[in-house]
């Protein structure tokens, strides 16, 4: 399996009362916190910490970003390249993503920065491509409202070009670093990329050496046609949210089409769903834990802030009871699917707002893993091994006890089966990954 560890900078988790529970650790403000997080994965021998990010406190929900900060729901988002340089610092193995927006950053600066953390890791760095999704962005970059869905991957295709263009810009062996010579590098082996697109205008050639990867490796969580399609192009790992086994078997069949349609191996790319893992001593002291996450800690207006942020809506004019219509759906240019993946779940078409606030609040669009350290390492178990993933993006209820949890008790169990390492297979994230490195381009 494939695994990976799905964080937040900030003050929670995915789950959005994930800091009131009582053991949680609130102590985001320091980088012992990230630290210590990436070294239980690490101890774990997880394949990568991933962090998600916004650009932008929820502010949708009443035009407002009051009820975010007054519940907690995501207001607090530190800047990634600090946190995961203190990261690439107290580890040496597990591989550092990180979030970062083609609509609101440039080529240029997101390939020297992917670039110099893959050198100052050792060859570790992910970048998860995102388009940003939502009008609250938009207004801290200058602009009223965001770009449509189309025109956002539009974008999002040539600014992969551009990138990519930029990290080949470097052949492997253009360093020479002759001091007797005084050669330091071949400048027939440093190019200009001289990209020039609708978007975009690069000259390069980057200012970082090609790196221990080749490229960074590529993440991407799209799941609209265009999503898996431009996944299918670039994605290294594919990060789904089915939240059943029989919808996650079909997309996983599909994604893999797709991948092997654009000339590329499909098992270079891996499918993960994000899941979670409630693990307790027996059934019912699991159980119970699932329920305090789900109903005692959620703030209903702190569901509803974070739901408006990702479908782009307010939801601030409806009541929780409302039924969700086909007219509201419409009128959101956010994520799309949310709906009918929450439809799919709980197997019925007449949804409410709560239906849809509770889904979003507590990643149950996912699978949930709960029970006994046995009896979660067999759901993952049968996930894995009946084509529905390549292995799991796992989101913490609370933390740091959450994966703390999960690496003592399920780890041991899953690599006794043969379904997970023992050790690290190679310095590099695509060697844990089992990917091939791209050479250079000449």
């Amino acid at each position: 399996m494939t695994m990976v560890g799905f964080m937040q900078a900030g003050n929670v988790t995915v789950y959005s009362g994930s800091w009131r529970y009582p053991s949680a650790d609130l102590s985001f403000l320091t980088m012992d916190y990230y630290q210590r997080i990436a070294r239980t994965l690490e101890q774990g021998k997880f394949d990568l910490v991933f962090f998600d990010d916004r650009l932008a406190m929820p502010g949708i929900y009443g035009n407002s970003v009051a009820e975010a900060v007054r519940r907690g729901a995501r207001p607090v988002k530190l800047d990634l390249t600090a946190v995961l340089g203190g990261i690439i610092g107290a580890t040496s193995r597990i591989g550092v993503g990180a979030t970062y927006s083609t609509t609101y950053y440039e080529p240029f600066h997101v390939a020297r920065t992917f670039a110099t953390l893959d050198h100052l890791s050792g060859g570790r760095a992910a970048w998860n491509v995102v388009t940003s999704v939502n009008d609250s962005e938009g207004q801290n970059f200058g602009r009223d409202s965001h770009f449509g869905h189309d025109e956002r991957y539009d974008r999002a295709q040539e600014f992969l070009e551009a990138t990519t263009a930029l990290w080949d810009s470097w052949d492997d062996d253009a360093l020479i670093m002759d001091q007797e010579s005084g050669e330091f590098a071949d400048p027939d082996k440093v190019r200009e990329v001289n990209f020039e697109g609708k978007w975009f205008r690069v000259r390069g050639p980057l200012t970082v050496p090609r790196t221990p990867q080749g490229r960074p490796t590529i993440l991407q969580a799209g799941s609209s046609g265009r999503g898996r399609e431009f996944a299918a192009e670039w994605a290294d790992l594919v990060f789904t949210a089915d939240p059943g086994l029989s919808v996650a078997q079909q997309h996983y069949s599909d994604q893999k089409q797709r991948v092997a349609e654009f000339g590329r191996d499909p098992d270079d790319v891996k499918i993960l769903p994000m899941a979670y893992a409630v693990v307790g001593e027996t059934q019912s002291i699991a159980e119970e834990k699932e329920r305090l996450f789900l109903d005692a800690y959620v703030h209903p207006a702190a569901s509803l802030a974070l739901l408006s942020e990702v479908m782009n809506y307010d939801f601030a004019k409806h009541d929780l009871d409302d039924p969700v219509t086909a007219e509201m759906t419409e009128a959101s240019s956010g994520i799309r699917g949310l709906a009918e993946g929450v439809k799919r779940h709980l197997n019925r078409d007449d949804l409410t707002v709560r239906d849809l606030a509770a889904h979003r609040a507590t990643l149950l669009q996912g699978p949930r893993f709960v029970g006994t350290a046995e009896r979660v390492a067999d759901q993952m178990q049968e996930w894995f091994e009946s084509g529905a993933c390549d292995g799991f993006v796992l989101a913490a209820t609370h933390l740091p006890g959450a994966f703390e949890e999960f690496v003592r008790m399920v780890v041991p169990i899953l690599q006794e089966r043969g379904l997970f390492r023992r050790e690290y297979e190679g310095p590099t994230l695509r060697d844990q990954l089992g990917i091939k490195r791209p050479g250079s381009v000449r």
